[in-house]
Formats: structure tokens, C-alpha cells, sequence
């Protein structure tokens, strides 16, 4: 019996090493898999914040993903005074006055847009986003979030296309050059109103995830203020 039962427990203690070492391999497989997919997802958004789309006869796959994004897309990192930071990777940032610019590249040396990452809490998740604006880094070109927890049908409407699309064309700043952001409003835009310009209609039932994307885009949009100033000043002389 004793012999039995030593037996028993040797083949248990074997069978859940072996299996704890194949789920150890699953899991990092997965993990691998996982961040890859993250990846691409991102590359998605900022090219769609930059005005790039797929199509029913040519859809995105991971391969294409990676080669639209490595042929059009330069990415360079910005300081607290809107300065490029030499030799700093968008992968190596560490430091939370160090900012990652993405921008679209033309051939003869020209810009088309750049894309900013933008984040913040709204109603109940932290929502994740590109804001990208045209080369005069004024006028918004494009707008998307990947990742959020907020209400399906409420909140969750940020992600979706008729909504996203109302920030194209608007202007972060005001005729004298001060910041305003893009304002959510409650209902729709006045397009009479002399604040038409920087608003967008709101999402029935979603105040406080319009309040918290009202607040959170300021803030980003403010961190890349002296980055676009620059270029501002450059588009104008």
C-alpha cells in the first residue's frame, strides 16, 4: 500500500510539472502573440488618425499594417519645450516629459499630419487614443481611440466612425492663437455659434465620458503646445 501510494503522488508531482511547463509555453506564446497584436492595433490607429484607410479589396493585414506604417511614418520624440530629443527611440521613452510625435511623411521631404497619443479617465475606464493634426498644427485631421471600457451603445460610441469624424477640420485654437482643444458639447453644434469651430456633437447618455475626453484632450493637447507653436511659426514664415 505504501508503495502504492508513493507511486501515485511521484506520477502526480510528474504530470503537473510537465503540464505547469506546457502552460508556462502557452502563456508565453500567447503573451508574444498578444503584444504583437497590440502593436499592429496601435500602427492601425495612428495611420487611420492620419487619414490612411483600408479597403474591402485590399484589407490590413498584419504584414500590410507594418509595411504602410515603415514607408509613411516617421517617429521622433519631443521635450517639455517642444525640442526633438536626439537618439530617442518612441520605444525607449522613460521619462514623463519626454513626448512621442508620429508623423506622415512625404516624398520630397513634406508632412501631412501628425499624430499625437492622447489617454485619460471616462466614465469608467482609462479610454486610449490618437489625435492627429494637420501639417499647420492647427486644424484636426483625424481622430481615434483603441482601447476602452466604457459603456457599449453610451460611452463606447467614442470609437465609432460618425462620431470621430465630427472632429475633422476643427481647430484647436482660437483666431489669436491661444489653445482651446476640441470641446464635446451636450446635443448638437450651433454651426451659427462663434465657438463652432472647436466643437463637436455629443453622445446621448455619455456626459461623463464627454467631460473626461474634454479634460484629458486639453491636458495632452497642452504638453505638445510648445511643439506645435514651433511649427506654427515655421508654417508662417
Amino acid at each position: 500500500m505504501q508503495q502504492s501510494n508513493t507511486y501515485t503522488l511521484l506520477f502526480t508531482a510528474v504530470v503537473t510539472i510537465i503540464l505547469g511547463f506546457m502552460l508556462s509555453l502557452a502563456a508565453t506564446a500567447l503573451k508574444e502573440r498578444q503584444d504583437l497584436n497590440v502593436a499592429i492595433d496601435i500602427k492601425k490607429n495612428i495611420l487611420r488618425s492620419l487619414g490612411f484607410s483600408e479597403s474591402d479589396s485590399e484589407p490590413w493585414t498584419q504584414e500590410a499594417v507594418i509595411d504602410i506604417f515603415e514607408r509613411n511614418i516617421d517617429s521622433f520624440v519631443v521635450d517639455d519645450n517642444g525640442n526633438k530629443i536626439p537618439d530617442l527611440s518612441v520605444d525607449n521613452i522613460i521619462e514623463t516629459d519626454q513626448y512621442p510625435v508620429y508623423c506622415n511623411h512625404i516624398p520630397g521631404g513634406g508632412i501631412d499630419g501628425y499624430a499625437l497619443p492622447i489617454s485619460g479617465k471616462g466614465l469608467w475606464s482609462t479610454l486610449y487614443g490618437y489625435i492627429a493634426l494637420e501639417s499647420d498644427g492647427i486644424t484636426v485631421k483625424g481622430i481615434t481611440f483603441y482601447k476602452h471600457g466604457e459603456t457599449p451603445g453610451l460611452g463606447a460610441e467614442v470609437e465609432k466612425e460618425w462620431f470621430t469624424s465630427n472632429f475633422v477640420g476643427k481647430r484647436i485654437v482660437d483666431d489669436n492663437g491661444k489653445l482651446v482643444s476640441i470641446q464635446i458639447i451636450k446635443g448638437k453644434v450651433d454651426e451659427d455659434s462663434p465657438d463652432a469651430y472647436h466643437q463637436v456633437d455629443g453622445i446621448s447618455g455619455a456626459t461623463m465620458t464627454s467631460k473626461g475626453l474634454n479634460a484629458f484632450l486639453m491636458s495632452d493637447l497642452k504638453k505638445y503646445e510648445p511643439f506645435l507653436q514651433r511649427i506654427r511659426r515655421e508654417g508662417s514664415s
